[in-house]
């Protein structure tokens, strides 16, 4: 009896055991976002600067928390007067000034080594208005080592961004987000 009490206990704590709280620590010169706006004239790609990013999660549950930011104002696309029209009217950088992610659940499974695809599913904040999202997300965990790597399409008309678009130059009323996080694990 006392010997079925034991393995009893295990099989409750098990999952305990098994669970491990682990923060993505993102390092913001390693990682970076890409963003793709297809228009009848050409395709605009562009580059941001990710500010910060850390990332809590535990294998044994769903629940993610932290945030990545980007800086609005870091955008880069090779044409200074697109790029300051971007910031100015589109991007009002100057009342925000970040656009950030904060996630807050996952679905699939997180291998303790090797690549996962997981659905991330949190908040994206553009122009302080804050929208609910799932980004299909491949994760490749390396020891201490962490990669991210994600794409999506940002309706960015529907969430309040102005239309790029004039006169004959008309833009996709949804923007390509190619996001690529590198960073360290702890504990």
């Amino acid at each position: 009896m006392k010997c079925f009490a034991m393995f009893a206990l295990m099989l409750i704590l098990a999952p305990a055991a098994l669970a491990q709280h682990q923060t993505f620590a993102v390092n913001p010169d390693a990682s970076e976002v890409k963003m793709t706006l297809n228009t009848n004239h050409e395709i605009v790609n562009g580059t941001f600067h990710i500010q910060s990013g850390s990332i809590d999660f535990d294998r044994g549950t769903p629940k993610m928390s932290g945030s990545v930011v980007v800086l609005a104002g870091s955008g880069k696309t090779g044409n200074g007067t697109r790029d300051k029209r971007m910031y100015k009217e589109i991007l009002l950088v100057e009342q925000h000034a970040n656009v950030s992610f904060e996630p807050k659940s996952y679905a699939g499974v997180l291998a303790p080594t090797g690549d996962s695809t997981i659905q991330v599913t949190g908040i994206f904040t553009l122009l302080g208005t804050p929208h609910e999202i799932t980004i299909p997300m491949l994760v490749h965990l390396e020891g201490t080592a962490a990669t991210a790597k994600a794409h999506f399409s940002v309706p960015y008309i529907q969430w309040g961004l102005k239309d790029p678009s004039l006169l004959i130059w008309k833009a996709e009323k949804e923007v390509a987000i190619d996001l690529s996080l590198t960073g360290q694990l702890s504990k």
